[in-house]
């Protein structure tokens, strides 16, 4: 069983893998109790966005980790994947923007994902 920080980094490293964009760690577990970590990423098309949430289910599985509930896979624009103590969101440029996660979570503590995505 891994920890949500393992979960979490090993969820930036798949999405980072894949070359998802602009990912953020966004450390919550102070100011909600509905999850420890959100990981946030964008993706360039729905395809990427399905390639993208099918390497999390498949590397997470691996790990012995199980999706508890997935959301908006089939609309195309953001998908989320509820961890329980982690939850994934991957977006499309526009939808992130659109809804502004960041924003709305602004207390969050901004993880330095650094040494897990390198240089890219």
């Amino acid at each position: 069983m891994m920890t949500s920080q393992q979960m979490a980094e090993k969820i930036v490293e798949v999405l980072a893998n894949k070359i998802g964009k602009d990912i953020k760690l966004l450390k919550i577990d102070s100011i909600t109790v509905i999850a420890d970590y959100f990981v946030i990423c964008t993706a360039n098309s729905t395809t990427q966005i399905k390639t993208l949430c099918d390497e999390v289910e498949k590397v997470m599985e691996e790990n012995g980790e199980h999706v508890l509930h997935r959301e908006g896979y089939r609309s195309g624009g953001w998908v989320l994947l509820d961890y329980g103590c982690v939850v994934v969101h991957v977006f499309m440029e526009e939808t992130r923007q659109f809804y502004g996660l960041e924003r709305l979570w602004a207390d969050a503590k901004d993880v330095d994902i650094s040494a897990i995505v390198g240089e890219r």
